[in-house]
């Protein structure tokens, strides 16, 4: 079975698809999969009477919808539940739920009756599968949403039966609707089918009729109890055969309602009603529960006798036949309603072969099943029990449709208001179905060609249908955003009504305009570089003073993938409407190695942010930064750590030679952090630096026994030589030959000599005297060369000053 795209809608058939029995569809969309109805067909028996479920993973469903209580729509369900791998949710109305158990008991019981005990793997399911499968299922009231995983279903009247429902369904935007088995007639005790609000993409709808009509139901009742009260009124006995639940209560209201009326003529109640059906007595108390689900009429009958309408006065119950005493004229109600087996199969034999009796067929035939044979009026039937015996036939049959199903025009009717260009027909034999969609394409012709074309399809049992449909995704703005989005539009709407306002008074400013015009002499013409304003440019001009601005909506866009929901909501507002979501905080860590000492990184740190919070001080460097910086020979404990807290987010880590810097991410804390990084990088070459630490060398020494004062100014002397010598150097590449260093004939020597050193420079005619003790220029007879030592004197100041 091929895979879907995940735009394909795919529909896949189980039962249903061209015949009418064992109802079960697949919907399959954006990976979500939806089973509509669990059924069995009424003309089979055993695994041959289930739908199609070895072509298809029931394990991958995600809900089941059962649409009503009838057994080709819902008689499978347990064996689902409790045989297959299905692991999905089942949901349906409150009274299909309480009919449900009664109704498949009844089923259990009567498919169970002359079967072999040892054979036991021949039953579909048990009675305590049918009990595991009750507690699992789910009730969902009508108009009621319910989400399951990202899908969103709505149940609504369906009318044909009590607690008929039709599903819209909503997964990721997508609309379908099936309406299962519906009826869009009033008649005695349901409303009729409602048309959902939302029209759908996707319509799946029943094809029962096909393109017949029905007559009126006035018609169909009076015609109905004329051909009952001409038959018994002969002596005939008249069967009626009856789903237990569903139409037999329809007409059980009518009935009840004509032996009231016509008492005198029926010889007051000489003339019996029998309703045969063990499983109608035990179920009626759920009809009188939900009166409050049924029509007006109904529940105004209900207000007004205060007494039930389905506690009916003229018609009894019978168990089974032998407490039926068959004697004169009779009615009989009796399942099932397809003449297969059971109560109706045995009154078909024994008063079928008597011509005053009168078969009347009242709901929807089955291909297969002997209430669509007995239409045909065949002059023998097969006996149930011995199927060699041979019963002949010879009352008579009628067919008047109760069928609560749609005809050709309600159905027609429907359709064209759900506005769905994509229809699916399913529960219909071949024929009629086919002469539906000959009809429906007829219909949708002149939409042909067109964006609003009308597609129908009427697949067969394991046929998959595949519909592509373009993703459209809407975000719907949640929280502070929509209450910005509506102060914008207030905005525009002022701007609007001032642009309104604004060509009436240009217009009456025109007109005073042309008045005066007119009392002037008409050759006169504008002189100079004057130019007339007209109304147009005025309007223009009004309405650049209120410009209509943009609305401009900014924030996060939380898509939930499982749910198919976008939502766009701010920052502020990200906890409170998304509460499943997990926030992930990243925390960033740069470690730089220095090669200063932590005074320097402080004072640089406390020069470039003013937000700046010490948490650890361990050699008080904030404290004495002055005199640490003064102080000399100090030696480093690498164990001793100094933790700032710069801008609130930022914390700075030095210990030792290194320095750790760590944030929490985010826009201005990376910018920060960057910063604060580059400081570090930069602190040990930069002017300040080097400005603060030219007088003075900290070098770390290790103080030996014996050290002394003198030592300490051997040394200085030292490092002050050194740092002449190497300045020297400097201007002797710079001046060469021009360049002469005096020195004291005694020393001869920069080490040695306690005098200034002096250094001369003589270009022609212009001279200078440089003091490289005191790195200055003592005297220079033309300020170009001398702006240009003194620059020198700086640059090899800078080189040779140490780094902390």
């Amino acid at each position: 079975m091929s895979q879907p795209s995940s735009n394909s809608f795919k529909f896949f058939p189980l039962g249903g698809g061209n015949e009418v029995g064992r109802s079960c569809h697949i919907l399959q969309y954006k990976g979500k999969t939806i089973m509509l109805d669990a059924g069995v067909h009424p003309a089979h028996q055993g695994m041959a009477s289930l739908p199609f479920y070895d072509d298809f993973d029931l394990e991958t469903v995600d809900i089941l919808l059962i649409s009503h209580f009838h057994l080709d729509h819902a008689a499978s369900l347990p064996y689902v539940m409790q045989r297959t791998p299905f692991k999905g949710r089942v949901f349906m109305t409150h009274p299909t739920k309480a009919i449900y158990r009664w109704l498949l008991r009844d089923f259990v019981r009567v498919t169970s009756i002359g079967t072999d005990p040892a054979s036991a793997e021949e039953s579909l399911y048990t009675d305590e599968d049918l009990v595991e499968s009750f507690d699992k299922i789910e009730t969902i009231d009508y108009h009621s949403t319910i989400e399951v995983n990202g899908i969103k279903f709505t149940a609504f009247h369906a009318g044909h039966v009590l607690g008929a429902a039709m599903f819209q369904i909503e997964i990721a935007g997508l609309k379908v609707l099936f309406t299962g088995d519906y009826s869009r007639e009033m008649d005695r005790h349901l409303n009729s089918a409602e048309v959902p609000p939302q029209s759908s993409d996707v319509l799946i709808v029943e094809s029962t009729f096909g393109t017949a009509t029905h007559e009126p139901r006035l018609h169909r009742e009076k015609k109905l109890t004329q051909l009952i009260h001409s038959t018994v009124g002969k002596g005939g006995r008249v069967l009626m055969p009856v789903f237990a639940l569903g139409r037999a209560q329809e007409l059980m209201l009518v009935l009840d309602e004509y032996w009231q009326n016509h008492a005198e003529e029926l010889g007051n109640g000489q003339v019996p009603i029998y309703y045969a059906s063990d499983l109608a007595r035990k179920c009626m108390s759920v009809y009188q529960t939900y009166v409050n689900m049924m029509n007006d009429d109904i529940r105004k009958k209900f207000r007004n006798s205060q007494s039930n309408p389905f506690i009916f006065k003229n018609i009894a119950y019978l168990k089974n036949l032998d407490d039926f005493e068959d004697f004169g004229p009779s009615v009989m109600l009796a399942s099932p309603g397809m003449l297969q087996s059971g109560l109706s199969r045995d009154l078909l034999e024994r008063w079928c072969p008597e011509e005053k009796n009168l078969v009347l067929i009242t709901g929807y035939s089955v291909e297969g099943t002997m209430a669509k044979y007995i239409i045909l009026e065949p002059d023998t039937i097969p006996s149930v029990n011995n199927p060699e015996v041979s019963v002949p036939r010879r009352c008579q049959v009628e067919e008047i449709s109760f069928a609560a199903h749609v005809d050709f025009q309600e159905n027609l009717e429907f359709i064209e208001q759900i506005h769905a260009s994509n229809i699916i027909l399913v529960h219909g034999e071949s024929n009629p179905m086919g002469r539906l969609k000959s009809a429906l394409l007829s219909n949708f012709s002149s939409l042909k060609g067109t964006e609003n074309e009308v597609h129908v399809y009427n697949p067969r049992n394991s046929i998959e249908v595949l519909i592509e449909f373009k993703g459209v995704k809407i975000a719907k703005a949640i929280g502070n955003i929509v209450e910005e989005i509506y102060k914008e539009e207030q905005e525009n709407i002022k701007v609007e009504k001032v642009k309104e306002e604004v060509p009436e008074s240009a217009k009456e400013k025109n007109d005073v305009k042309s008045e005066e015009n007119e009392s002037e002499d008409i050759d006169a013409k504008p002189e100079g570089n004057a130019v007339n304003i007209n109304s147009g440019e005025e309007e223009d001009a009004l309405a650049k003073e209120t410009p209509e601005k943009d609305i401009i909506v900014s924030g996060l866009l939380v898509s939930d993938n499982k749910n198919f929901d976008l939502n766009l909501v701010s920052l502020s507002d990200l906890r409170e409407h998304h509460t499943e979501l997990s926030t992930t905080i990243l925390k960033e860590r740069q470690t730089v190695k220095i090669n200063c000492r932590k005074e320097l990184v402080y004072w640089h740190i406390c020069q470039m942010f003013g937000d700046l919070t010490v948490i650890q001080d361990d050699e008080n460097v904030a404290g004495e930064i002055a005199a640490k910086l003064e102080k000399k020979n100090t030696q480093l404990n690498e164990e001793k750590k100094l933790i700032l807290q710069i801008m609130g987010d930022i914390r700075l880590i030095l210990v030792g030679s290194i320095a750790i810097v760590e944030w929490t991410q985010g826009l201005v804390t990376d910018t920060i952090a960057d910063s604060v990084v580059a400081i570090l990088m930069s602190v040990d070459s930069a002017p300040a630096s080097v400005k603060m630490s030219s007088h003075h060398c900290d070098h770390s020494h290790i103080v030996e026994e014996g050290h002394t004062h003198e030592d300490d100014i051997m040394v200085e002397q030292s490092e002050v030589a050194w740092k002449i010598k190497k300045v020297v150097e400097l201007f002797k590449e710079q001046f060469g030959d021009a360049f002469t260093l005096v020195l004291s004939k005694e020393d001869g020597s920069i080490e040695t000599t306690t005098d200034d050193i002096i250094g001369m420079i003589t270009l022609g005619k212009h001279s200078a005297k440089v003091n490289f003790t005191n790195m200055k220029v003592d005297e220079c007879n033309s300020n170009p060369l001398k702006g240009r030592v003194e620059s020198i004197l700086s640059i090899g100041g800078d080189l040779v000053s140490a780094l902390c």
